[in-house]
């Protein structure tokens, strides 16, 4: 007997149809698994047949074949437990479903028969809703992921006994009931809150403008000022997530196996700040399978890196073409796989060795010659992609004492920058470019236009700053933020000296 199941396979994080073809014929007992299967595949044979017989149904002791279709694509992983054990049984009439070719089946079984939590499940459903699935039994650990998704029927599957009663008509399972996902969205983050920053106003404001344009920033100055807590306070003055971009992020969190299984989606903008030891491989993604890396873990939120000049210098590079293109492409022996890693770059770093170069209150120990060697370890490329650079010095003994009252909280900030994000949504609208950040060329000529004063102000910084051609574009997206800021509609020449203030540094400290 041929039964015919439908699931589906994942490629970073797109999902493409399958189809499992099982045959049954006498002979000797075998069961083959082809098709391509990588390891996990060829091992469910073990978990199907205990799962099977621990869930008290027959399992068929005859010459077992399996196909995975199409034959040319290698699958990976054990989602296709659930499909194979489901044609399985179809074979043997043990399921006796008029509407099983309507079905879609996806998810992992233990040796007792129960089903387990499977990475990649909200990417499979987007694509099996795409591709005109209607009916899709996914494992009831991954039933929250199922739940903002619109125009399919999920259906959360806790054994394989279940499944079976259920698609024989003896009991009822309800779909996943859908959710708002506004309903999730309520800030809720009072340990990082910008009201606990005390003094720094010059950073605040870097952070500020940052924010509001998506701005890629760098803090430098001494141990201690402050340079991490307020990397830790920006996403609390991030504007909310769309629910497009959240679904964005949730399928790259679903595939890394990192997605909190009780909310089912990735509400708030990630922050991630993988170690100075991290490799390669951690930061951009790859391995065997080709995994997403912190690059791509960050999409559409922020990656930090404390301490970057401790980071090897062949490991930051990598950063430059995510930094450029929002993509990151991960190439392997087995597949080549693009992921998003549209990410805002946050860093900090001590000026010298010993970190006190240019503070106003400490005196630095380091020789010339260590300080050059130091700072030398960034190279002006990466340096280039940097909109803005802020020194932060220690504060004083009366600033670490004043009332958190007085500083400003992050809801009042993030009124500002959700005030000037809703003026780039109406420029860029009908576009890709979603802040100023993102402008390319044709737009940066469209959207900067500056007056004669304010052409012969970044003429002379140009020329003194020795700056590139992507710095000066920089500086006039941070100017352009800076005018949104104050709703202004043009750039003006105090607009254009601040962000020209952000790439100073540059002369200070690297040439």
């Amino acid at each position: 007997m041929l039964a015919k199941i439908k699931t589906l396979g994942l490629i970073g994080i797109k999902g493409f149809e399958l189809v499992v073809e099982t045959d049954v014929n006498n002979g000797l007992p075998k069961f083959d698994i082809v098709g391509l299967p990588d390891t996990a595949i060829k091992e469910s044979k073990e978990r199907i047949r205990s799962a099977i017989k621990n869930s008290c149904l027959k399992f068929p002791m005859l010459k077992l074949t399996v196909n995975l279709a199409p034959a040319d694509l290698k699958k990976e992983g054990p989602l296709y437990d659930l499909p194979i054990a489901v044609s399985l049984l179809v074979c043997t009439d043990e399921i006796k479903c008029d509407y099983i070719k309507d079905c879609t089946f996806i998810g992992e079984l233990s040796l007792d028969g129960s089903t387990r939590k499977a990475n990649g499940v909200l990417p499979l459903l987007i694509s099996a809703r795409s591709l005109g699935h209607k009916k899709v039994f996914i494992p009831a650990e991954n039933a929250q992921e199922g739940s903002f998704i619109e125009g399919i029927d999920v259906y959360p599957i806790k054994s394989l006994t279940q499944l079976v009663q259920f698609l024989n008509g003896t009991i009822n399972i309800a779909p996943v009931e859908k959710r708002n996902f506004e309903d999730m969205q309520v800030y809720n983050d009072d340990e990082n809150d910008f009201c606990y920053v005390k003094g720094q106003r010059a950073a605040k404001r870097a952070m500020e403008i940052a924010a509001a344009g998506g701005h890629n920033i760098m803090m430098i100055g001494p141990p201690g000022a402050g340079k991490t807590m307020l990397a830790r306070c920006l996403p609390s003055i991030l504007p909310t997530m769309t629910f497009d971009e959240a679904l964005e992020v949730t399928k790259i969190h679903s595939v890394a196996g990192i997605l909190d299984a009780k909310d089912g989606i990735v509400w708030k903008r990630p922050f991630r700040s993988p170690h100075h030891t991290t490799t390669d491989v951690t930061l951009t993604g790859g391995g065997a399978k080709a995994r997403p890396g912190e690059v791509s873990l960050a999409h559409n939120g922020v990656l930090f890196l404390d301490e970057l000049p401790e980071y090897n210098r062949k490991t930051i590079e990598t950063l430059r073409q995510p930094l450029e293109d929002g993509v990151i492409t991960v190439a392997r022996l087995q597949n080549t796989v693009e992921y998003p890693a549209k990410f805002m770059l946050v860093t900090s770093m001590n000026p010298c060795p010993c970190g006190n170069y240019g503070s106003k209150t400490r005196e630095c120990r380091c020789s010339p010659t260590q300080i050059h060697n130091y700072l030398g370890k960034l190279s002006g490329p990466l340096m280039d992609r940097i909109d803005l650079h802020v020194e932060v010095d220690g504060i004083t003994f009366d600033e670490l004492n004043s009332n958190c009252s007085q500083e400003e909280t992050s809801a009042t900030i993030r009124e500002r920058v959700n005030k000037a994000r809703a003026i780039q949504t109406k420029r860029f609208a009908g576009t890709k470019t979603t802040c100023n950040a993102g402008m390319d060329k044709q737009q940066v000529n469209q959207f900067c236009h500056l007056d004669d004063e304010c052409n012969e102000l970044i003429k002379q910084a140009f020329e003194q700053l020795n700056l590139s051609a992507r710095a000066h574009n920089r500086i006039l997206k941070v100017a352009r933020t800076i005018a949104d800021l104050e709703g202004s509609e043009n750039i003006e020449l105090y607009h254009l000296a601040e962000a020209i203030g952000y790439r100073a540094l540059d002369k200070k400290y690297w040439m």
